[in-house]
Order: structure tokens, then C-alpha cells, then sequence
């Protein structure tokens, strides 16, 4: 309440003013008398308005809201109406400290955004002891201790054996991430159940966090088109109707001077000409219209999904069709054991074998063995002797003096071993085994699918997409099926970066408005084609983050369609404003050059539509996902 002290002391004098005026009490029957009264009720609202519009005067800048109040309230005093000049300044400034508060709003989510960053960060010094410092202090290669519920003040890796994070912050995302030893972990990230220790490897300025950062708070400088169109607006509008208003005041006067039969009461016109001046004020689009995008952005940053600015927020509205990368964006590109194919050996036997010869490799392929096999509680072993074959796969020798192979189809073929025909059959990504100079099997694996790719299809096809595809590195009969199981419409494989970038161009060269979601730096050139790029900034590589128009946090295509909604949802409400606003004052504007709306109609009509295009813009940030979106 402290902030509204001066409208309501305005307000009180105001109220007070005018029932004693009413009355005709005592020494208020002087016009002198009410004009001091009055005038003090103004000061405190009319002062900081005043001081605004002497500003822009120096400034040069004639043309403005502060101007405008300023002309409306001072001719009010000037024809004797004293409480209608309180009125304007008043109610102009109770509507511009709910703006206020309605902007503040809509910068919640990026104030406590920026409240995420750790003003410490816990150096390790000798191992042992540890320091305090600035996080900008700190360099690559560094030791950080942070303790539980703490935030992790720069990116790094783990060298804890493993850890839980809070990664709220990052993602959007409520559930714990459990962090492996050696495994990336980012500024923002709150510890949650253990004391880590981590080695930086970015600066502060290049950290995840940073990046998020920087990208929110430069999304709130571009602008949409309906934002500029509505600046460009303003700048003609106000001289234009500071003029008509100038008009309605000096017309009548120069009919008089043709028509002696007409009389001209420079009062009563003059009046007219500050209801005209007071109803033109441009404050509901001007304030409203960057309000409404702003809040698209906050409400959208909420979800994890990062707009980096109100003119992309836009831009997705238009879209048609959207094309997907595979790896990594409708899969989680981390490879499963799906089928165990033996053949000399029992399944359980065969997977055992491969994963003790892949057990100290750093391949995703040879790690997603490991994996199942201890899934399996499989026991492992340890070869006499074992050679990694770069691009081919591995040859080891057990202690029994079995000799062991494990790798691709090349491996088997520079090793002579005959394969059955079933082997060519397997397009999936396979790790074929030879024991003792035979076949013994093969493991096949398959890239997971993200647990909401089916509905991000889905919901996409219920927004009114007309086409969906997918395009992908991997083999086209691979693609082609996964296409199938997420019921995407069109699917490409064996497609190198220019082959997505040439396929991308032939749908633009259509004339179809086009969306690119992908992850990897080999997507940063067809994200940057697109009309809109969306990349998934959980996994996705730097360049790629870089690149795109929208990052999604949480790494879930379902937030596309999610983002899609939030834009068509921000631009109706923009333009239902828009539309209202200048209905509106139009249909007022008449009435107060007829002299049928008086000052007090302007002041309310003013305010009241600014009050009700907030209104409106905050329902943006109230938006919520919906299953059916």
C-alpha cells in the first residue's frame, strides 16, 4: 500500500473536495478558495506527471501520454473545473502503478530466474581446505565443493561417484536427476543429498546457466510486429489527435466568424477539445500490447520452453509443418539392449561374454551392454589380454585362452568369420560376436524413445499441423519405422547435414511455413533456415542452443506443440486488445467531439480500457498446459 500514499491522500482531498463544493460550506464558495483546495489534492499525482512531460519537452519528444495529461488537466483548471483536473491526473496515475505491478508480474518468473545465481562459489584448495570466491574468479580446470542445497555455481563434470540434483531451475523438470561420476553437471543444479566435489570446465560468462540467462533477457528486446507496429502507431497517433483535438477547439470558431448566428463559448469547446485529448491517450496499446508478449514469454519460460523474444512468439503461429530430427529429439540417444540373437551360446551366455569385453569402453553401445548385463545379474569376467580396433570393435583373449571378437559386421568380415544370412537382415545398430573363430551371436540395440514423442505428434495433429516429419542420419529403414510407431506422416534416413539443410529448402520453396526441431551441432545450419528453430536445450549442443529461435529446457518434443499453443494463445489476446482499444476510443472520441462525454467519461473510459487490456495480457501468464492442446 505504500506506493498507492500520494494517490490515496489525492483521492481523500479529492472526495472531500467535492462533497464541499456540493454544500457551498463556508469559504468554499470562493473560486479562489476551490482553486488552492483543488490544486493541492493535485500536486501529489500531478507533480511526478508534470515533471515526465517537461522532461520529454527538453527532449523534444511533444508528442506523448505525459503531454497529454498534462494539457487535460491543466486546461481543466484553467475553465474553473477543478475536480475533473484532479480526476485525470489522479486516475492516470493509479493506472499507470497497476501497470506498473502488472509489468512486475510478468517479470516475476525472470526475476527469480535471475535470483538462481550463486553469488559464491567453494574453491578446493591442496585437496583439503577450501575458499570462497566470486564465480567469476573461477577457472576451467578448478575444484568446487558444493554441499547439499546448495546450487552449483559453474558447469562441470562429477567427481563424485554419484550424486542427486535438484535441476528445477534448468528444466522446469520437479524429479531429482541422478548424476554419474564423470558426467556433465550444470550451473543452476541444486545438490541435493551428498557433498560433491566438481571440476569446472566453463567460466562463469559460458555457463549453461548464463546462457538461459542471456537469452531471457534479450528476448524482451525483440520486438513482435504487432509490438512495433503499435510504436510506429503511437508516434503518429498522438500528433494526430493533439491535433484534431486543437480542432475541435478552433473550428467552431471559424464558423462563427461565416455564421454570426452561431455562438462560440471558447470554454465550453475547449472543454470538448480535453475530453478528446484525455480519451486519445494511446496508454492501453502502448502498455498492453509488450505486456501481453512479455507475459507469453514468462508464461512460456515456466514451462521450460525459452522464446528469445516476442517476434518468434509470433512466428510459430504461423507454422504448418513441423520437421523433427530423430536422434536425440523424439529418441533419448541413449542406445537399449532390445534383442539378444545367439547362436553357439545361450542368450544370457553370449550377453555376459560381449559386456566383459565392453566393460571398460566409453561407446554409448558397448556402455548400454554393460548396462544390460547387470540388469540381468550377469557376472562378468576378466580377459588376459584385450585390444580396442578403432571403427571396428574389440579383440580379446579370455584367461581360458578363448580367442573373443566383438564389434560390427566389418570386424566379422576382416576376420573371416562367415555370417548367417539372418545378419544382413538387422538394420539396427548390432554388436555381432565370433568365439574361437565362429559365429556365436549378435546383441541388437535401438535407440529409446522419448516417453512423450507419441503425443508430441499427437498434439501437434490437434493443433491443426497440417504436415509432420522426421529426418535423421540413421539407416532409412530405421527411420522409416520409427516414423511408423510415432505416426509421423513422412520420414527420411541416410540424410547428411546438407541433406537435411536441401529438404528443408524444397518445403520452404513450397511456401510452407516451417518449424525444425533438433538437438546437435549437425543441426545448427537447418535450425537456422527454418522459420522457427527449436532446439532441445537439456542435451543439445551449444551451437545448436545458439542457433534455434526457442530452446525447450526440459528436452520434451510435447512442449513444441505446448509452444505452438502459447504463441496462437499470446497473439489473440495481443489483438483482441489491439482491436478493443481502438473500438473503444473511436466510438468516445465521437461522443466527446459531440459534446455527449464529458471528462469524466474520458477518464473512466481511458483508464478502464487500460485496466481491462492488462487485464487481459496477465490471463497469458495464468496459461497452464493442457493434455489436449
Amino acid at each position: 500500500m505504500k506506493r498507492y500514499v500520494a494517490e490515496f491522500v489525492s483521492f481523500v482531498l479529492l472526495v472531500g473536495g467535492i462533497i464541499l463544493r456540493a454544500e457551498d460550506v463556508g469559504a468554499f464558495q470562493s473560486s479562489w478558495v476551490q482553486m488552492v483546495y483543488f490544486l493541492v489534492a493535485f500536486l501529489p499525482v500531478g507533480v511526478p506527471v508534470l515533471r515526465e512531460a517537461w522532461e520529454c519537452f527538453r527532449e523534444r519528444e511533444f508528442f506523448n501520454e505525459f503531454t497529454l495529461m498534462a494539457l487535460a488537466s491543466v486546461g481543466a483548471f484553467y475553465i474553473g473545473e477543478y475536480p475533473e483536473g484532479v480526476a485525470v491526473m489522479l486516475f492516470y496515475a493509479v493506472g499507470e502503478k497497476l501497470q506498473e505491478g502488472a509489468v512486475s508480474r510478468a517479470r516475476g518468473h525472470i526475476r527469480a530466474l535471475l535470483d538462481v545465481r550463486p553469488e559464491t562459489a567453494r574453491v578446493v584448495r591442496d585437496g583439503q581446505t577450501t575458499e570462497e570466491v566470486a564465480p567469476d574468479t573461477v577457472r576451467p580446470g578448478d575444484v568446487l565443493e558444493v554441499r547439499p542445497g546448495e546450487r552449483v555455481p559453474l558447469d562441470g563434470v562429477l567427481l563424485t561417484p554419484h550424486a542427486t540434483f535438484d535441476t528445477a531451475a534448468l528444466t522446469g523438470e520437479s524429479v531429482p536427476r541422478l548424476i554419474e561420476k564423470d558426467a556433465e553437471v550444470l550451473a543452476g543444479m541444486i545438490a541435493s543429498d551428498t557433498v560433491v566435489r566438481i571440476r569446472v570446465t566453463r567460466p562463469a560468462g559460458e555457463s549453461a546457466l548464463a546462457r538461459i540467462l542471456a537469452m531471457v533477457e534479450d528476448a524482451a528486446e525483440r520486438k513482435a510486429p504487432a509490438e512495433l507496429f503499435i510504436r510506429k502507431f503511437a508516434r503518429v497517433y498522438t500528433p494526430a489527435v493533439t491535433a484534431l483535438a486543437a480542432l475541435v477547439v478552433l473550428t467552431p470558431y471559424i464558423y462563427s466568424l461565416f455564421v454570426p448566428s452561431f455562438v462560440y463559448v471558447f470554454d465550453d469547446w475547449l472543454y470538448r477539445g480535453l475530453v478528446f485529448l484525455v480519451i486519445s491517450c494511446p496508454c492501453a496499446l502502448v502498455v498492453s500490447i509488450p505486456l501481453g508478449y512479455f507475459g507469453g514469454i514468462g508464461a512460456a519460460s515456466r514451462q521450460g520452453i525459452l522464446f528469445k523474444g516476442g517476434n518468434y512468439l509470433d512466428a510459430i503461429t504461423q507454422v504448418d509443418t513441423v520437421v523433427f530430427d530423430k536422434t536425440g529429439t523424439l529418441t533419448q540417444g541413449r542406445f537399449e539392449v532390445s534383442d539378444v540373437q545367439a547362436s553357439s551360446l545361450q542368450a544370457d551366455e553370449l550377453l555376459a561374454l560381449v559386456a566383459s569385453m565392453e566393460q571398460g569402453s566409453n561407446h554409448p553401445v558397448g556402455q548400454a551392454v554393460v548396462r544390460a548385463a547387470k540388469a540381468r545379474g550377469l557376472a562378468l569376467e576378466t580377459f588376459a589380454r584385450e585390444e580396442e580396433l578403432s571403427g571396428l570393435g574389440i579383440r580379446a583373449v579370455s584367461d581360458d585362452g578363448r580367442a573373443c571378437l566383438a564389434g560390427n559386421v566389418r570386424l566379422m568380415r576382416r576376420e573371416g568369420i562367415a555370417l548367417p544370412p539372418s545378419a544382413d537382415a538387422v538394420e539396427e545398430t548390432a554388436v555381432f560376436c565370433a568365439v574361437g573363430g565362429q559365429y556365436a551371436g549378435c546383441i541388437v540395440l535401438a535407440d529409446v524413445v522419448k516417453p512423450d514423442s507419441v503425443e508430441a505428434v499427437r498434439r501437434l495433429r490437434a493443433l491443426g499441423i497440417r504436415d509432420i516429419e522426421m529426418l535423421s542420419g540413421d539407416r532409412e529403414g530405421i527411420v522409416t519405422r520409427m516414423a511408423g510407431r510415432l505416426g509421423i506422416d513422412r520420414a527420411w534416413g541416410d540424410l547428411l547435414p546438407e541433406g537435411k539443410v536441401e529438404h528443408l529448402k524444397a518445403l520452404k520453396d513450397k511456401g510452407w511455413r516451417t518449424a525444425f526441431v533438433g538437438d546437435g551441432m549437425n543441426d545448427a545450419p537447418v535450425l537456422a533456415l527454418a522459420d522457427v528453430g527449436i532446439a532441445m536445450g537439456g542435451l543439445g549442443s551449444d551451437a545448436a542452443i545458439e542457433t534455434a529461435d526457442v530452446v525447450i529446457q526440459t528436452d520434451q518434443p510435447s512442449k513444441v506443440a505446448e509452444a505452438v499453443r502459447l504463441g496462437r494463445r499470446t497473439r489473440h489476446v495481443v489483438w483482441q486488445n489491439i482491436t478493443f482499444a481502438l473500438a473503444v476510443k473511436l466510438v468516445i472520441l465521437a461522443l466527446g467531439a459531440m459534446g455527449m462525454a464529458g471528462l469524466w467519461a474520458a477518464v473512466f473510459a481511458d483508464v478502464g480500457v487500460a485496466m481491462l487490456a492488462i487485464c487481459n495480457a496477465l490471463r497469458i501468464q495464468l496459461s497452464r498446459t493442457t493434455p489436449n492442446a
